[in-house]
C-alpha cells in the first residue's frame, strides 16, 4: 500500500544582532538542519522501500494452481457428476409415483397392488435417500481435504518465500482497499506452491514403485 511521507521542519526563529561571527553561525546552523531533514527523509524512504507488508491474492493463487487445475478440477467434475445421477435418480422415482397414482385414479389397478408398489417406491425412496447423504458426506470431506492440502501448500510458499523475515506482516488481498502493485506476492507464491506440490506428486510416485 502506498505510503505517503509527511514530516514537519523545525522553523526557528533567530532573533540576534548580526554582529561578530552571528552570520556564520546562523548559516552552519541553516545547513546543519538541512543535512538532518535530509537524513531523515531518506532513512523514511528507505523504510518505504523496505516494504514492511506485502499481500497475496490467496483466491487466484489456488484457481490457478497446478493442483486446482488437475486434482481440484476431477474433484469439481466428479461432484457434477454425482449430482446428476442423483437428480436422475430422483425424477425417475417421481416418475413411477406419479405413474401408480394415474393408474389407480383411472382404474387400471387394483387397491392391493397398488398398496404394494406404494410399499416399494417407499422403500426405493429411502434407500435413494439414504444413498444422496452417503454421496453428500463422501464428497464433502474429499472437499475439506482437498482445501486443507491446498491451504498447507500456500502457508508453506508464503513461509519458505518470507524465510529471511523481510516482511513483517502479509495478508490477503481481501482484506485491502488499496494497494501498491510491487507488495503482490501472488505469482511468487503461485509458483513456490506448483514447485511444491510437483515434490509431492514425485514423492508419492516413488513411494508407490
Amino acid at each position: 500500500m502506498k505510503k505517503k511521507i509527511i514530516w514537519s521542519s523545525v522553523v526557528a526563529v533567530v532573533v540576534a544582532a548580526l554582529i561578530g561571527g552571528g552570520v556564520y553561525a546562523w548559516m552552519e546552523y541553516d545547513k546543519q538542519q538541512k543535512e538532518k531533514e535530509s537524513a531523515e527523509t531518506k532513512k523514511s524512504v528507505e523504510v518505504v522501500a523496505e516494504a514492511d507488508f506485502a499481500y497475496v491474492n490467496v483466491e487466484y493463487v489456488m484457481t490457478q494452481s497446478d493442483l486446482f487445475k488437475t486434482e481440484g478440477e476431477a474433484l469439481r467434475k466428479k461432484t457434477e457428476k454425482a449430482e446428476q445421477k442423483l437428480a436422475q435418480r430422483e425424477q425417475r422415482l417421481k416418475n413411477e409415483m406419479q405413474q401408480l397414482q394415474d393408474r389407480y385414479q383411472r382404474g387400471l389397478i387394483t387397491t392391493r397392488d397398488a398398496q404394494r408398489k406404494e410399499q416399494e417406491l417407499q422403500e426405493k425412496a429411502m434407500k435413494f435417500q439414504t444413498a444422496v447423504q452417503e454421496e453428500a458426506k463422501e464428497l464433502e470431506e474429499e472437499n475439506i481435504v482437498f482445501r486443507n492440502r491446498m491451504d498447507d501448500l500456500i502457508m508453506r510458499a508464503v513461509q519458505a518465500i518470507n524465510s529471511e523475515k523481510q516482511y513483517k506482516m502479509i495478508i490477503q488481498s481481501s482484506a485491502l482497499l488499496d494497494a501498491d502493485e510491487a507488495y503482490n506476492l501472488s505469482e511468487k507464491v503461485l509458483a513456490k506452491v506448483n514447485a511444491l506440490y510437483a515434490e509431492e506428486k514425485a514423492e508419492k510416485e516413488k513411494s508407490e514403485k
